[in-house]
């Protein structure tokens, strides 16, 4: 899981930002500096809290059709004053959560199920699926970190199609191979983390503190790859889902060069006689022909 964002938007036209990033494995982003457009608006988040509210409510439908103490002894379930909604015990998911055959009911993603049996519609369910509390929170803070600042630099539409693409990408080379269950939303947080990465290269600029920014950036993204390793940690998931949004980043994230907001579009005004800058052209280029192949 990753943290929040790169950027900031609205004020002068040159601004600095300084912005913290929180990731499950505790790592942080801060003081990027950059040059900005003062004339490119501001947009209003809706869509990841939309995400987040339909994660936390799939989850309480998980729990309440696992049912743990219908099949398990009521001594066994953890928190059983909660009734249905109690978990199974640790022994079976250390993760609060329900047991992996209601997962796999509910839409897991599975080898078997998706490549023997033509299951294809797991690569999708699978990403608004949770292990436990502690796997959903985890999920939603790094969530609300970094898909709020994105939506509100390029909108929901942009920041939309990153979130479900990337966690189908990551659903895709998780399926290729890991045999076990896997569930989560890391796909899509990956792809959202790749897309800011990819934003900063194709942007770069924009920035004043370009070294600073990239560092931090990167060290954030070898932090959170490392915590792929721990058992039970899915980091195929977590590698489709980043290269998916890297990619898309060249596509969906470009910025204007700075001056053509400011008059219009009217490049005569500026001297500038393209929108975006020859690099960008060729990595948006590159990017789709990367995804199509991929």
């Amino acid at each position: 899981m990753a943290g929040g964002g790169i950027e900031n938007r609205g004020g002068g036209a040159k601004r600095n930002s300084n912005s913290i990033n929180d990731s499950s494995g505790g790592s942080y982003i801060s003081s990027s500096t950059y040059m900005i457009d003062d004339t490119e608006p501001q947009w209003t988040s809706w869509l990841v809290p939309v995400f987040l509210v339909a994660n936390v409510a799939v989850f309480v439908v998980v729990m309440y059709v696992n049912n743990c103490p219908q099949h398990k002894l009521v001594g066994k379930c953890v928190a059983r004053f909660l009734g249905r909604f109690s978990f199974e015990p640790l022994r079976e998911n250390p993760l609060f959560g329900p047991s992996s055959s209601t997962l796999k009911k509910l839409g897991a993603l599975e080898w078997t199920k998706v490549v023997i049996n033509h299951q294809g519609w797991r690569l999708i369910t699978c990403i608004w699926l949770h292990a436990g509390v502690i796997h959903l929170l985890a999920n939603m803070l790094s969530l609300i970190f970094i898909g709020i600042r994105l939506e509100q630099q390029f909108g929901f539409v942009r920041i939309g199609i990153l979130y479900l693409v990337s966690g189908f990408g990551g659903s895709v080379l998780s399926s290729l191979f890991i045999r076990n269950i896997s569930v989560g939303a890391s796909g899509a947080l990956f792809g959202l983390l790749g897309a800011m990465l990819s934003e900063l290269i194709t942007n770069w600029t924009i920035y004043t503190n370009k070294a600073s920014a990239l560092l931090t950036l990167v060290v954030i993204i070898v932090i959170n790859l490392a915590i792929g390793i721990l058992p039970h940690v899915d980091n195929f998931t977590h590698i489709g889902g980043f290269l998916t949004g890297f990619l898309l980043g060249f596509i969906l994230l470009p910025r204007p060069q700075l001056g053509w907001l400011e008059h219009g579009n009217i490049p005569v005004r500026t001297g500038l006689k393209s929108k975006y800058k020859p690099h960008q052209y060729v990595l948006w280029v590159a990017s789709i022909v990367l995804l199509v192949v991929g």
